[in-house]
């Protein structure tokens, strides 16, 4: 399950505007590299809608199936919000609204088309 959390405004190549639903997947405990010890985080991404502000407000906290998943792209910069540091990145978010299997989970397979 994935979970609306807000919404924001974004322009498409014509400079139009439009809303995305932004999305946070179920909570996740990674270990860290560094000090081996385990934080809390979710995945996040957005995804487009022909929602206007009001609508898109009244689908905060509701819930849709499927989850986040991790794509591999082409390499691109990302600044960290909050401080001056510019990484590269390799990788994007993107929501699946289908359901994974427990065997899916447990063994990281990609759903059947």
């Amino acid at each position: 399950m994935v979970t609306i959390t807000g919404y924001a405004k974004r322009k498409n190549s014509a400079e139009e505007e439009f809303n995305v639903l932004l999305l946070q997947g179920e909570i996740e405990l990674i270990q860290s590299k560094e000090s081996g010890r385990f934080y809390a985080t979710a995945k996040t991404c957005s995804i487009a809608s022909t929602f206007n502000d009001a609508i898109c407000a009244t689908l905060i906290g509701k819930t849709l199936p499927g989850q986040i998943e991790k794509l591999e792209c082409d390499p691109y910069d990302f600044h960290i919000p909050g401080t001056d540091e510019i990484i590269s990145l390799a990788y994007t978010y993107y929501y699946d609204p289908v359901e994974r299997t427990m065997e899916q989970e447990v063994f990281q397979m990609k759903p059947a088309a």
